[in-house]
């Protein structure tokens, strides 16, 4: 389990938003597509930032305040631009660990910067419930008593 990379488990088939994106138009694909947020990539996957349901909450307080109708701009006027990841190279249990550190609940996968998925709580759940404990030595005072795998 400690070695199972993170690419494994993560979710690959992801919706990304470009920065010049209309916010309107982000906002609809979002509700659409029952998600709470997207990364923001360029021309070439690099991650550049994340768009969140929060991010886009803050359109009806931009709007009055620049006095103009809630709801203009891009996807870059309301992005988080200091987004933390996780390297491809990372384990489950590296993950693991930085999810029990943080109140995140999901971290975008980059190699190199580029994105190349997502991992969520939800997938370092399933990914505990398909992974099996590795036993890599049985004292000898066990003999006759080994650990019995309940799921065989």
């Amino acid at each position: 389990m400690k070695s199972t990379p993170v690419t494994k488990f993560m979710a690959k088939d992801l919706i990304t938003f470009r920065p010049e994106t209309d916010i309107r138009e982000a906002i609809e694909i979002i509700l659409k597509n029952k998600i709470s947020g997207a990364p923001v990539v360029d021309d070439h996957r690099h991650l550049i930032g994340m768009l969140s349901e929060s991010d886009c909450i803050k359109t009806i307080l931009a709007g009055p305040y620049n006095n103009l109708p809630a709801g203009q701009g891009t996807v870059r006027d309301f992005m988080s631009t200091k987004v933390v990841t996780v390297d491809a190279a990372k384990t489950i249990v590296e993950v693991a660990y930085e999810f029990s550190n943080t109140q995140y609940r999901r971290f975008p996968v980059v190699d190199r910067g580029k994105l190349i998925g997502q991992i969520s709580r939800s997938d370092i759940l399933r990914a505990i419930l398909k992974m099996k404990p590795e036993v890599t030595h049985i004292p000898s005072s066990w003999k006759g008593r080994e650990p019995q795998d309940k799921h065989a």
